[in-house]
C-alpha cells in the first residue's frame, strides 16, 4: 500500500514549559523577582536572540511519526541528543508492507511504474523467504528503504531548534523536511515564543529562523 503524507502526533510535551525555561534562565542571573504572568514572552526571545539557549534544554518534546520510511527514520536518528524508539523489522512481520514513494517519481509514469514494480518484487521476496521458513530478521535483509517505519522520538527544544535549521533548510530532503514542518507548527502552538521567530514557507516545506544571519 502507498502512503502519500506522513502523520506525525505529539504525544507529551513539558507542562508549563515556557515558565521553566524562564525560571532557569533567571536563576542564571537572579532575577526571579521580576517573573510576572507574562514575562516569559519576552525573555525567551531576548534569549534565543543572544544565543542563551542551554536553557531551552530544561524542556522537552514527544513525537509519533507514522507513514514516513525508513529512509527518512535514517536520517533522523543521525541527529544524537535525543531518544528513539522504532519499529523493529526483526520483530515485526513485514508481510503487505505499506511504502512511501517519492513525489518525483509520482509525477513521472514510467519511473512510478518502475518503482511500483520492485515494490512487488520485493514484497514477493519477503513473503516467499518467510514461507520457506526463514527469520523475520533474515527476510528483512531485502526489503527497501521506502518501507514505512513508525517511530517515536523525544528531544529537548534546543535540539529540536537544531534539528529544524538544519532540515527545515531547502537543501535538506524532502521527506524529512515535510516531518519537520508538521512538528514545528505543533510547537509554535505549545512553545510559540521559542520557535515563533521560524517563518514558514508550507509550499516546500521549509522555515527560517528570523534571528538567522
Amino acid at each position: 500500500m502507498e502512503i502519500t503524507k506522513p502523520d506525525v502526533t505529539l504525544l507529551a510535551i513539558t507542562p508549563r514549559a515556557e515558565k521553566l525555561i524562564e525560571e532557569a534562565g533567571r536563576t542564571c542571573y537572579l532575577s526571579l523577582e521580576r517573573i510576572t504572568d507574562d514575562s516569559e514572552k519576552n525573555f525567551i526571545r531576548k534569549s534565543i536572540k543572544n544565543g542563551h539557549l542551554s536553557i531551552l534544554e530544561h524542556a522537552s518534546a514527544s513525537f509519533r511519526i507514522r507513514g514516513a520510511s525508513r529512509a527518512f527514520t535514517h536520517q533522523l536518528v543521525r541527529h544524537r541528543i535525543a531518544s528513539y524508539s522504532q519499529q523493529s523489522q526483526r520483530y515485526v512481520d513485514e508481510t503487505g508492507f505499506s511504502y512511501i514513494i517519492p513525489p518525483a517519481i509520482q509525477k513521472d509514469s514510467h519511473a512510478a511504474g518502475i518503482f511500483r514494480a520492485f515494490m512487488k518484487e520485493a514484497e514477493k521476496a519477503y513473503n516467499e523467504l518467510r514461507k520457506a521458513g526463514m527469520k523475520k530478521e533474515d527476510a528483512r535483509f531485502v526489503l527497501p528503504n521506502a518501507l514505512e517505519s513508525e517511530i517515536v522520538f523525544s528531544a529537548n527544544f534546543r535540539e529540536f531548534r537544531t534539528i529544524f535549521s538544519l532540515r527545515l533548510d531547502r537543501a535538506a530532503q524532502w521527506e524529512i523536511r515535510c516531518v519537520c514542518m508538521e512538528m514545528l507548527k505543533i510547537l509554535q502552538k505549545e512553545a510559540p515564543s521559542v520557535f515563533g521567530d521560524y517563518g514558514i514557507d508550507e509550499s516546500n516545506w521549509t522555515a527560517v529562523s528570523e534571528y538567522s544571519s
